[in-house]
């Protein structure tokens, strides 16, 4: 049900990358997707003021682009 280290209502999400040399990348990702999606990524990086609906239209587009990546990389496809 929960995990030893999780308490009912409260995560445990560090947002730590497995692989650090992928900041980057995913970091150039993000300003890629919020572009085509015209949407402004605050300077500040703090998103508090952003719409749910458009943090959740870049979330979901940033997830869709990387199980593309993936799926390109594991059938041995490169490129978009």
């Amino acid at each position: 049900m929960y995990e030893a280290n999780q308490s009912r209502g409260r995560r445990n999400n560090s947002n730590t990358l497995i692989v650090p040399q992928a900041n980057n990348a995913l970091q150039q990702l993000k300003y890629e997707a919020a572009q085509e999606l015209g949407i402004t990524i605050p300077a500040d990086g703090y998103y508090g003021d952003m719409p749910s609906r458009e943090a959740g239209s870049l979330g979901g587009y940033i997830t869709k682009r990387l199980v593309q990546l993936a799926e390109q990389q594991l059938s041995g496809r490169s490129g978009q």
